[in-house]
């Protein structure tokens, strides 16, 4: 019906006349004001997105075309090892794309460690993370291997990257372009090889124009995007997933549409 505009969480914002919009469909023609700049938008030429034809890809299942989209994406990003943020609301299945990385990529022998920041105090996301030798602070009675060098040679999932502690962020930062780092109270640094896969519920770009995330830590972490659709997106993808759960349950039955 016209041509989908979102706001991305821009600081400038976005305006047709007078009216800011977040998001709207508009027709061909349409003139956006984007600070100083004025857009014209047109209709482009037709392109062909690449789909799997399966549908399903290690515990996801959807057979919309967002879903075997994102499939597909999910298989090529796997062949590499750069960083990628998974986007999406709570409850859309992040880890499960998380662990599909993992486990296509050539690091699927090893391990695959998962770090939820929204659940954990500074003090202990980063012993989390980084890991504590003994004495290091109160509470601290043994040592503690962390995130990161549990998962050396394999992935290291930060689930909720925007809960991370604005103090913490500097330092994630450097391990990330260092590979290495020394736990809490060490003295020496320790060297791990991991690929960094990160998801948050947030618009993290907001949170970096208003000065909460860092920026050069959101480019680190988001070299590739993935955003993962809420179930109203795909509401085909219903009768899939309710008999794939009745299966589960020892159930059968016919799911009409």
């Amino acid at each position: 019906d016209g041509i989908l505009v979102v706001d991305t969480c821009s600081t400038n914002g976005v305006f047709i006349g007078a009216m800011r919009v977040e998001r709207a469909v508009v027709p061909s023609k349409t003139e956006l004001r984007i600070g100083r700049t004025t857009v014209r938008i047109d209709d482009g030429s037709h392109i062909h997105v690449e789909l799997t034809p399966e549908n399903e890809l290690g515990g996801l299942k959807g057979h919309t075309p967002a879903m075997r989209r994102l499939f597909a994406q999910v298989r090529k990003v796997a062949q590499s090892d750069v960083p990628v943020l998974l986007g999406g609301e709570s409850g859309t299945g992040k880890e499960l794309f998380a662990r599909a990385v993992h486990d296509l990529g050539r690091r699927a022998n090893g391990p695959f460690v998962i770090v939820d920041c929204a659940s954990l105090t500074p003090t202990l996301v980063a012993s989390e993370l980084f890991g504590h030798e003994k004495g290091s602070f109160t509470g601290a009675d043994r040592q503690h291997v962390g995130a990161f060098e549990l998962g050396n040679g394999g992935t290291v999932f930060l689930d909720e990257i925007g809960e991370l502690p604005e103090e913490l962020q500097p330092k994630l930062l450097g391990v990330l372009e260092r590979r290495r780092f020394r736990r809490l109270g060490g003295k020496s640094e320790i060297e791990v090889d991991v690929r960094v896969i990160t998801a948050t519920n947030r618009a993290l770009k907001a949170e970096v124009n208003e000065g909460r995330f860092r920026l050069d830590l959101y480019y680190r972490i988001a070299v590739v995007r993935l955003a993962v659709p809420a179930l109203r997106e795909r509401p085909e993808d219903i009768p899939v997933l309710a008999a794939h759960f009745l299966a589960q349950m020892g159930q059968t039955a016919d799911i009409g549409e």
